[in-house]
């Protein structure tokens, strides 16, 4: 693990111009780690955070590195509608509404690249794909990068939830509306498998 997580901050800051070969290794999400999505209405705010221990116990990433780039191949994190708690039953209801969770159970959330030098604050720019309710959506947000035995990847990213035709609720016959845009924070702490 050490090997892995060493080596992949080193790649960054050092910007190798060319490798032939696809690594691959497999990593895992420890409990200590949070996914929150955050989000409010014009009353309230709410936060519904995801059950880390609900993950699979192992990751594969595979990955290539491309100029001063790590193209990643295939590597995604699936998160079940069904394990966000936002609180109480009934807001945990709506969410899993809100999402379409009946034909789209998950959440996926795939890296595609990530990009940059490991600068003096440990941020580097990932692109990753979101996939909400059968609708996916780019992004470009910073990550960053601490620890050693255990990489800490933590970043914050903004998301309308129109851009995945999504249609924010209403309650109490629309005097409560939620807000479009909601945050979703993560603090991931990652091993190898």
């Amino acid at each position: 693990m050490k090997r892995i997580l060493l080596f992949f901050p080193m790649l960054i800051v050092l910007g190798f111009t060319y490798i032939e070969t696809v690594k691959e290794t497999a990593v895992h999400i420890t409990p200590e780690s949070s996914l929150i999505i955050k989000g409010k209405t014009n009353v309230n705010k709410f936060d519904c955070e995801f059950d880390v221990q609900n993950l699979e116990s192992s990751i594969p990433v595979l990955f290539e590195i491309e100029d001063r780039k790590m193209v990643f191949k295939e590597t995604q994190l699936v998160l079940s509608n069904s394990c966000f708690d936002c609180g109480n039953k009934a807001m945990n209801k709506d969410f899993y509404n809100l999402l379409n969770s009946d034909e789209h159970p998950n959440i996926i959330l795939k890296l595609k690249k990530i990009e940059g030098h490991l600068s003096k604050n440990n941020v580097v720019n990932a692109h990753i794909d979101i996939d909400i309710a059968g609708v996916v959506n780019s992004y470009n947000l910073p990550l960053k990068f601490e620890g050693e035995e255990t990489m800490n990847v933590s970043g914050v990213l903004n998301v309308n939830i129109c851009d995945f035709n999504l249609e924010p609720p209403k309650k109490a016959l629309g005097l409560i509306v939620v807000d479009d845009w909601i945050q979703i924070q993560f603090q991931l702490k990652i091993r190898e498998y």
